[in-house]
């Protein structure tokens, strides 16, 4: 029984209890949920729902505790119900009861954890979005990791998601990356504000390989030639290593297009026709302040060049254009001030800033080696790319490092511990448990112990406290994806898998909990075939758990 199983089970209880005592049923809520206590001494799971209801319906908390766990106590699969304090219920399921999950956990496979928690919702998840003037630095590659586990676990929450990759190929910096290409082309110093670093060289050598010509240009053809050719070099580069890394986006945007279409003057037009739009100084304003920024935003300058704010502003309304009611935008710590008025902007078209527009702030990432930090610069040319992380790391272990930690810390990661084989290093703890599950069961295979009909699965044998504290922290894994999803915050998976990995050791390390029979000569028990579902449980959830975040579950180390 799941815990959403068990939430039903108390709801519809509560359900009879009212009925057969005339209460009002419309103070039932839809949902309820039960929580693991602290103190497994306190049973499986707890509920609060007679704290919640009892002042709605004029009955004492704990005498309508008191009925609900009389009614409980009759329902198939709970062993006991007891009352504590004013009215909390420390619920206790009977070993079938418990143990049958480890059968629907298997015959679920990649579907268990599936959920239609934000089912209807369409939501556009736009994170990385760097201009392509280097590689994606060390701060990009966190948001790679969350954002691309952030997009596995909306959909399986049941959200219908667009990822996208936002970026500019004109503007100062793309020209300060043209002149500082066709500087390195010549063989002359980065210009004063130009980027450096090998890269840029590189990067050079390719456009002149594939322009021969372009050094016999007058400056100003071979700057714009640099600019076109290295854009589109540097580009497939990000690309490329964003494919590697495991992170595929469904569109790559460019704000160029939103010029080209004319979308700039149509987000102008619609925030006129909303009244938010004033001119002064020669310039067109958006009036933000109306919604609490801090002061109001320039849209087109008095030059009659639009704003990086103007694109912004067109960007959001494309996105919403495209049918998707919340716009979801993840960016550095650097951007905190963009909150504000983002935000306002929304408001400003109609919409309500809490529904339809989040942005998610990424802290400062450090990579650490022998207890310093390796100094990131893109332009001093000491850059620490996606390449540099996943050399150092390995492709698993920078994801899970990236995506273990809430996204609002800071972090370091250092590189001695994630490249450690160890249970200190968890991204091998929770891995070594997908490979000793895999391990396990082949054993079992050899030694003739199989799984066998799912009809004759004895759920009733799995009554030993490992098993019992196995399948609890196999149960919590839908919920916990769930509410990842809702809070966009991927790292409650790992920790969870974390947790997993624990009780499956002390599980598999338990002789009572054997899989297979200790001597070669004994006979194979329905025992041993009720844990190697259980075997089997753990790895099906540990894998759906590190596909989410873009891991792998080998079945050898």
């Amino acid at each position: 029984m799941t815990p959403a199983n068990l939430a039903d089970t108390v709801l519809s209880a509560a359900r009879a209890v009212f009925e057969t005592r005339g209460l009002d049923v419309g103070a039932l809520p839809a949902t309820t949920t039960v929580e693991r206590p602290r103190n497994p001494e306190h049973g499986d799971y707890a509920s609060t729902l007679a704290l919640q209801l009892g002042k709605k319906v004029g009955v004492a908390p704990r005498e309508l505790a008191t009925a609900l766990a009389e009614e409980l106590g009759r329902r198939d699969g709970v062993k006991s119900v007891e009352i504590a304090g004013p009215g909390f219920l420390n619920i206790r399921l009977d070993a079938a009861a418990a143990g049958v999950l480890a059968r629907d956990i298997v015959l679920a496979g990649s579907a268990y954890g599936r959920t239609e928690r934000l089912a209807g919702e369409r939501v556009n998840l736009e994170f990385v979005s760097a201009n392509p003037t280097g590689p994606v630095h060390i701060g990009g590659v966190r948001w790679a990791a969350v954002g691309d586990a952030l997009s596995r676990v909306l959909r399986t929450a049941g959200a219908d998601v667009g990822t996208e990759y936002y970026f500019n190929d004109a503007g100062s910096q793309i020209d300060r990356f043209a002149r500082s290409l066709l500087a390195a082309a010549k063989g002359e110093a980065a210009p004063e504000d130009g980027y450096g670093g090998a890269y840029i060289a590189e990067i050079a050598a390719d456009v002149v390989k594939a322009e021969p010509e372009v050094l016999s240009q007058d400056p100003e053809a071979a700057q714009e030639t640099f600019r076109r050719v290295g854009v589109d070099l540097m580009f497939a580069e990000i690309k490329k290593s964003l494919t590697e890394f495991g992170v595929h986006f469904d569109t790559y945007f460019n704000e160029k297009d939103l010029h080209d279409r004319g979308e700039l003057q149509e987000a102008l037009d619609r925030l006129r026709e909303q009244g938010h739009i004033f001119e002064s100084d020669g310039a067109t304003w958006l009036r933000t302040t109306d919604f609490g920024d801090d002061k109001d935003r320039v849209l087109r300058k008095s030059d009659g060049d639009w704003t990086y704010f103007a694109a912004d502003c067109a960007y959001y309304l494309d996105k919403r254009k495209r049918g998707f009611e919340r716009v979801v935008i993840m960016l550095g710590a650097d951007h905190h001030g963009y909150i504000g008025r983002m935000k306002a902007m929304a408001a400003c078209f109609g919409d309500d800033p809490a529904k339809n527009l989040e942005i998610l702030i990424g802290q400062m990432v450090n990579l650490v080696r022998e207890g310093e930090p390796v100094r990131m610069s893109k332009r001093a040319g000491t850059v620490v790319t996606l390449e540099d992380f996943v050399e150092a790391l390995g492709v698993d272990a920078t994801r899970y490092a990236l995506a273990r930690y809430s996204s609002d810390s800071p972090i370091d990661i250092d590189i001695d511990l994630w490249t450690r084989a160890s249970r200190e290093n968890p991204v091998y703890y929770v891995q070594y448990v997908a490979a000793r599950t895999a391990s396990a069961a082949r054993q079992a295979e050899a030694l003739g112990v199989t799984r066998g009909e799912p009809g004759d699965f004895r759920a009733d044998l799995l009554d030993n406290e490992k098993d019992n504290e196995l399948l609890k922290t196999l149960g919590e894994y839908p919920e916990t994806v769930a509410f990842a999803a809702e809070h966009r915050e991927p790292h409650h998976v790992a920790r969870l898998l974390e947790k997993i990995a624990g009780a499956y050791h002390r599980f598999y390390d338990e002789p009572a909990c054997r899989i297979t029979p200790k001597n070669a000569d004994d006979p194979v028990t329905d025992g041993h075939r009720a844990r190697l579902w259980l075997n089997d449980a753990t790895r099906t959830v540990i894998a759906n758990g590190l596909a989410l975040l873009g891991v792998s579950a080998p079945e050898r180390m």
